[in-house]
């Protein structure tokens, strides 16, 4: 007879809250949350204005400063003089300098002159000549001093651009189609729905507290020109067989270290209900997104915990009260769209993508840009989502010697390649979580592969990050450089990049491949990329794209340890 009382079985754990606001889970779980809690960041603005700007750097309370001033489009920059070892070792205000980055907003709107030169002249005036192009269409300062900061928010403010809500855990700027309204083959304009958005939801106070940053694009052009995969809600352009042209709703993209592509919802949206739409899955986002722990308060996590089926649910029955239109998902393009070029407009203008090399510009080529504009009777710039800009409303007859004025200020509309397909973050220059350098490196990279490959005849894109964060979308490029501390062949700790290669946008959307244990060093980054794109134009069978290949492709190959033409000649 067995006397041994039955084990008991172990109660299950109750579940730890995740932050949900819906749920009941108010209180803040991490410092974020309690500086958030304890004053909305927009009010961050007044103190700005009224004591920091009048007082300067030391008056600044260290809640506003790491804190609440990304509302407001500013973060400090990286201090002179650490290198990428320092990055996470020493304390964040040690990496502080005096000096502050600044993001100014573009949403899809047109820059007309008066737009370039206040841009122009802020860079001039107030940061050392520095002017960006992010992916994220914005401009991007350097060396902002905040006692400035409000004659510079009154310069951009009289030309119609603001900094507002351009960092933090807010509605980031909107990546728009540069070729809206314009496009010959454009589905749909959705111009007046990113206004509508911008107009009810920034410096919106029910909408400035989200667990983290909330990523927003919209097209009507087919070849997806916004990388709507990658954002938390996309509004894709669709056509309905009844109702006509309308937007599917994509939903919980975002790349970083937990890469989500994002999940088609497969329905027809109007253009004048995108802003509403837009309100409920912002609002899904601040009610029931993650908030206890930073690394998981992005809507990816939310809709991969949901699933699709669910977050359409939520989003019809406690938001809208309305149910959405089914419609199938549009096709997707090959390659997405960057506009590169000349192309004739539907009212006989023509627009005119250019590239400058990696987003890199400065103040005199804003100065610039506006005069050819002005010169050539053309409406504006916009920015893309690839660190370029399309000049729209160029008249015929002006469109020669209009690309001859931009190649002189350093814009090419005929660009090699790797000038055109080349993307790179802020990296160690400026940011305080890089650990490489990316667009000085990045720059130089581009220089030896266009003479090392001067013809081309296949797009490969290459996009170099200082740090995990795909800032420049390291995992959906061909060749996707992740930027850390590698060992070179002495041993020694060097700048270096994790390779991602075969990642891609639209038809064949997926993340990169990563080869274990494989690291470049920046200085063997030019040979590395050599030997891998000669084997590729090698082994490639007809119309195969570097992706397609890298799929099939050996590892030992993909490693380039060896150029292959060495080998095939028996060296």
């Amino acid at each position: 007879m067995n006397d041994q009382a039955p084990a008991r079985k172990a109660r299950p754990r109750p579940k730890r809250g995740e932050g949900q606001w819906a749920l009941g889970y108010l209180e803040p779980l991490n410092k974020n949350e309690q500086s958030k809690k304890d004053d909305n960041p927009l009010n961050v603005e007044a103190r700005i204005r009224g004591i920091y700007s009048k007082r300067g750097f030391d008056s600044i309370d260290p809640a506003d400063l790491r804190g609440r001033f990304r509302w407001m489009g500013l973060y400090t920059q990286r201090a002179e003089g650490f290198d990428g070892g320092k990055t996470a070792t020493v304390p964040e205000e040690e990496l502080d300098a005096r000096y502050f980055m600044m993001r100014v907003r573009s949403d899809g709107v047109v820059l007309d002159p008066a737009a370039l030169r206040a841009l122009g002249s802020v860079s001039v005036d107030y940061a050392r000549g520095t002017a960006d192009i992010t992916d994220r269409c914005n401009i991007q300062y350097h060396w902002i001093e905040i006692e400035d900061v409000p004659a510079i928010w009154e310069r951009l403010g009289a030309a119609g651009l603001t900094t507002l809500e351009a960092c933090g855990d807010s509605p980031r700027p909107f990546l728009g189609s540069p070729v809206a309204g314009v496009a010959k083959d454009e589905i749909i304009d959705g111009t007046e729905a990113l206004a509508e958005i911008k107009r009810r939801f920034i410096g919106n106070p029910d909408f400035s507290n989200f667990p983290r940053k909330f990523k927003t694009a919209l097209t009507g052009h087919p070849s997806h020109d916004v990388a709507p995969e990658a954002n938390d809600v996309s509004f894709v352009g669709t056509v309905h067989p009844e109702h006509g042209p309308g937007f599917d709703l994509w939903v919980g993209g975002g790349l970083s270290t937990n890469p989500h592509l994002a999940v088609k919802l497969g329905v027809w949206i109007p253009l004048d209900e995108v802003a509403d739409a837009w309100e409920g899955v912002a609002s899904i986002f601040r009610d029931y997104g993650y908030r206890r722990l930073r690394s998981r308060a992005r809507l990816k996590f939310l809709v991969a915990d949901w699933g699709v089926e669910k977050f359409r649910e939520v989003l019809e029955k406690e938001y809208l009260k309305r149910e959405l239109v089914d419609n199938p998902s549009p096709q997707a393009p090959i390659a997405q769209g960057d506009h590169i070029g000349v192309h004739e407009q539907k009212d006989g203008n023509f627009y005119v993508g250019a590239a400058p090399v990696v987003g890199r510009i400065n103040g005199q080529t804003l100065l610039d840009l506006a005069d050819v504009v002005e010169r050539h009777g053309a409406a504006g710039a916009r920015l893309t989502a690839y660190q370029k800009l399309v000049v729209l409303g160029v008249p015929p007859q002006a469109v020669d010697a209009f690309v001859a004025d931009l190649s002189a200020i350093g814009l090419e509309a005929k660009p090699s390649n790797w000038r055109r397909n080349t993307m790179a973050c802020t990296g160690i220059e400026f940011c305080k979580l890089a650990i490489v350098d990316t667009k000085e490196r990045a720059r130089q990279l581009v220089s030896s592969l266009e003479q090392r490959f001067p013809d081309l005849d296949t797009p490969i894109t290459v996009n170099v990050n200082g740090c995990p964060n795909s800032c420049a979308r390291t995992q959906v490029a061909d060749i996707g450089l992740k930027g850390q501390l590698v060992l070179d062949d002495d041993g020694n700790q060097v700048e270096g990049f994790q390779v991602h290669l075969g990642g891609a946008l639209g038809l064949e959307a997926s993340f990169g491949r990563k080869l274990r244990a494989h690291k470049v060093t920046s200085a063997g980054l030019d040979d590395y990329i050599t030997n891998v794109v000669h084997a590729y134009l090698l082994e490639r069978e007809e119309g195969e794209r570097f992706a397609t290949w890298v799929a099939r492709a050996d590892d030992a190959v993909l490693r380039g340890e060896s150029d292959p033409r060495t080998e095939l000649a028996g060296v």
